[in-house]
């Protein structure tokens, strides 16, 4: 059965048992501070759990895209050394929110699985949760009473804590789980050991393939479990295990889900997979991790430095290192797997064939900058390598190869290894635990339990109309963060304040209570279907009458800034074209920010109408026209832009002006002359394909221009008050070339002077004529200078160094006939040299520069440079 048909029928199945089939949500979270990638199929129903909306239809069933790089059974660092765990993985899912129960749960489960997919039920297990004295949680007897009537007894095994009792996080919903595993053993192997016995053993042929969640507590902070009014089911089954079974193979990786990419990579490293173990792990690795990638990137991840992109940069290096030092891959390949993988999940999945080109460009572009990293990071340890004394190399420097260089810690052992080192893995793993500490400690957010005041329900945001509105607390939350202290959460049965989210950030405001209080709201968030209001305090009577008011001034320059982006966008596909798509924003009340698609650079005068077409849209009038209850069909059907990786519900909120026409939740003018005026301020890249526009309105550009003219008049004066300050500046230009031009003759002079005196100095040495030595020119003498004295011998190797402006230069010039006689290369040596002046370089194998900002290191930087002469 194709992996295609197996989805398909895994849905249909839920659909035939009235359960209502939606979409995956992204991968990537965008409004969850808790979480940055979906890692279970329960993320986006998490506000159902928790009791914080409604679904709109008690059951459902999907197929979800997640992402694991941590917990159990999911360390990065494992993935392709077994076959069965991933990073990027498919769950499919069942689910009931108050509805049925464990019977139903059950008995779909094993009818799908033994009756619609026919697996042999001879080869499968399944586990209840065996109950908890320490906590008082007796054993899942339903759950047991329910598999008895179906599986013999010796096939029920009774679970632990930590496998058969899910749980959300420390606090929220959990409860007992029960498990479906499957034996794909031999018949003789099964003869010597029992199925029963490998189960959760992390065997490779005895795996779990289906969980079976049954939500009916509630965690509270103090550890404590209380009944949910509500029970629900939240299942997850593996996709790619299901494959397994179903195909017959003994790994996921022999499914079709994987082979088509790993056929394409044999093809385009020239290897062969299932011949090799160090080869196959590699291929493995490359076809698990360009995977979570792409989809990262298809839904709005870029790789990055922090946060969600870090973690994509890491797996995609991951699989750059294995192809570089496993398959000998030293220029860019991953990229080109993207083809392959959108042709067989774009069906499924349509996001990877839409941004199919960008997916491309963006991992090229990482790619050909990591194997660069990887080239400097080899100079550098075969710098430690020399300066280690007894043959063994200090976890310290080899932590901050990783951490500083981003060079792979297992790369360094394996090349320190081959060159009969070793390493303090000891001391690297010290160093790694403290950053991890560091790191968990400042991200830290502990949460007490919700003290609830009032059960009425909440109406949600009515800041759309207004800034002002009588509320009342219905619950509150102490929190506590390294990086924001001492918090309280507040959530309202109605709110004016905007919450955090679409790229516009939270409204602030006070709340003001009727004797005269005021509490300072310094954020608006929303988490889990409700929206938080952060304060530093809380008031003194939360059962009270409030009036929760918005900072107006500030909600006024963040919507003009918002509405600024929607006419943005309609101007940059004016101007370059159809093809731009927005790929993020920010939108605060002093700038906004713009990520675009684009292939190239804005020139100035792309810039200058796109600009142009902004202030026209501004300069017409254009009133807010917004439909807030529209299906997002009726939405796309009548022209609104959609925003790749965004989860849109069924029914949308559409924005226009004018012409212009999104799908936003986001806060707006009520009339585009209310933006006053659009300046951009920058445009640039963010990575490949991707370009950026950063830009102000109203109360900023009005600050811009005073500044501005401001600067202008400082300008003037300087130029005493000249009455054309273009010609004036011009005339300077035009003086400053002439004395440059007397400054490169007087310098050349000084160079032939110089050339002579150098000359006498140039000493042979193993058959090479070699100087090293301090000169006082600039960068262009020197090598004019090198390449002089370079026509007057075939075997010529000079170092100068010299100091210009607190800053050191090396140059390096080295002869050709000697570079390919010697085996000299001047880029190389300039980079190794280059840490004695606290920094870098490179150039071409003859002729090279390094600069840095230590110029006391130039002496110490020349007399080394003669060991390569000994």
């Amino acid at each position: 059965m194709r992996s295609q048909d197996i989805r398909t029928k895994f849905l249909e199945f839920f659909q035939s048992k009235d359960h209502k089939i939606v979409a995956s949500a992204p991968m990537v979270i965008k409004n969850d501070p808790t979480l940055m990638f979906t890692n279970a199929g329960m993320n986006q129903f998490k506000e159902y759990f928790l009791g914080n909306g409604t679904p709109e239809s008690p059951r459902v069933t999907d197929t979800q895209k997640c992402l694991r790089v941590s917990g159990k059974h999911n360390d990065l660092e494992e993935v392709g050394k077994d076959t069965y765990h991933h990073t990027m993985f498919e769950m499919l899912g069942n689910w009931s929110f108050g509805d049925y129960f464990k019977k139903e749960a059950i008995q779909w489960a094993w009818e799908l699985l033994t009756e619609v997919y026919k697996i042999d039920k001879d080869i499968l297990y399944v586990s209840i949760f065996e109950g908890n004295e320490e906590e008082d949680i007796p054993v899942d007897q339903e759950a047991l009473d329910l598999w008895k009537q179906i599986v013999p007894e010796d096939r029920i095994i009774y679970g632990n804590k930590k496998d058969n009792f899910w749980e959300m996080g420390d606090q929220g919903p959990c409860g007992p789980s029960s498990e479906i595993h499957v034996d794909l053993r031999s018949a003789e192997e099964k003869a010597k050991v029992p199925g029963r016995d490998l189960v959760n053993q992390d065997h490779p042929l005895v795996v779990e393939i289906w969980n079976l969640v049954f939500i009916q507590f509630n965690r509270k902070a103090d550890g404590s479990l209380e009944k949910l009014p509500a029970r629900h089911v939240d299942t997850g089954m593996g996709f790619e295990r299901l494959c397994m079974v179903l195909q017959g193979v003994k790994s996921n990786y022999d499914t079709d889900v994987f082979t088509p990419l790993i056929n394409e990579i044999q093809k385009i490293t020239n290897s062969d997979y299932g011949k090799n173990e160090e080869t196959d792990i590699a291929i493995r690795v490359i076809a698990d991790h360009v995977r979570a990638v792409s989809f990262a990137i298809a839904d709005g991840q870029l790789p990055g430095s922090t946060g969600a992109g870090y973690v994509i940069r890491r797996i995609l290096r991951r699989a750059i290192r294995y192809g570089f030092t496993f398959l000998g891959q030293k220029e860019a390949f991953v990229y080109k797997l993207v083809d392959t993988l959108s042709k067989q999940m774009g069906e499924a999945f349509p996001e990877l064939k839409a941004q199919q080109n960008l997916c491309e460009n963006v991992i090229r572009e990482e790619e050909n900058s990591f194997l660069r990293t990887l080239d400097q990071g080899l100079v550098l340890l075969d710098q430690i390598m020399k300066e280690s004394k007894d043959k063994k190399v200090s976890g310290k420097k080899a932590f901050e190869l990783y951490d500083t260089y981003g060079f792979p810690i297992d790369l360094t052992a394996l090349i320190l290894n081959e060159k009969g080192y070793s390493l303090d893995q000891k001391e690297f793993e010290a160093e790694l635990q403290k950053q991890k500490d560091r790191s968990r400690s400042a991200s830290k957010v502990t949460s007490g339990d919700w003290e609830v005041i009032s059960e009425a329900e909440t109406e949600g945001f009515v800041g759309y109309d207004s800034l002002e509105a009588e509320v009342k607390i219905l619950r509150y939350r102490k929190v506590e963060s390294k990086k924001e202290g001492e918090m309280y959460q507040l959530v309202f049965n109605k709110t004016p304040f905007y919450p955090e989210g679409g790229g516009q950030v939270g409204d602030r405001g006070v709340l003001e209570s009727h004797d005269g209080e005021v509490v300072y709201i310094t954020d608006t968030r929303k988490e889990n279907n409700l929206i938080i209001h952060l304060t530093k305090d809380l008031p003194k009577d939360p059962a009270a009458d409030f009036k929760a008011v918005v900072n107006a001034a500030r909600r006024a320059r963040t919507a003009a800034n918002h509405s600024a982006t929607h006419l943005l966008h309609q101007a940059l596909r004016k101007v370059l074209g159809t093809h731009v798509e927005q790929k993020g924003s920010m939108v605060q009340s002093d700038y906004l920010r713009f990520d675009f698609s684009h292939f190239s650079k804005v020139s100035a005068e792309e810039l200058q109408q796109i600009e142009h077409f902004v202030n026209s849209k501004i300069a017409e009038k254009l009133p807010l026209v917004e439909n807030r209850e529209m299906t997002y069909d009726e939405a796309i059907n009548d022209g609104a832009i959609a925003l790749f990786g965004e989860k849109y519900g069924d029914k949308v909120r559409a924005v226009r002006f004018g012409e212009s026409m999104e799908l936003c939740g986001g806060t707006h003018v009520g009339n585009t002359s209310d933006i006053w005026h659009f300046k951009i301020i920058s445009e640039g890249a963010v990575a490949s394909g991707i370009r950026r526009i950063e830009a102000i309105t109203s109360e900023a550009a009005k600050d811009y221009f005073v500044a501005q003219t401001e600067t202008f008049s400082e300008i003037k004066a300087v130029l005493k008050n000249a009455k054309d300050p273009v010609k004036a500046v011009v005339n300077l230009q035009e003086e400053n070339a002439e004395l440059k031009k007397q400054i490169e003759s007087l310098l050349k002079d000084k160079a032939k002077n110089l050339k002579t005196e150098l000359k006498s100095e140039i000493k042979e040495q193993n058959g090479v004529h070699f100087l090293a030595k301090k000169v006082d020119l600039d960068a262009g003498g020197i090598k004019d200078l090198s390449f002089q004295l370079g026509e007057e011998y075939n075997d010529l190797f000079l170092i100068f160094g010299t100091e210009l402006d607190g800053k050191a230069i090396l140059s390096c010039y080295i002869s050709k006939e000697l570079v390919a006689e010697k085996d000299l290369n001047a880029g190389k040596i300039v980079r190794e040299l280059g840490k004695y002046i606290q920094g870098g370089g490179g150039g071409q194998p003859f002729y090279a520069t390094a600069g840095g900002k230590n110029p006391a290191g130039i002496n110490e930087a020349l007399q080394k440079a003669a060991e390569y002469v000994k």
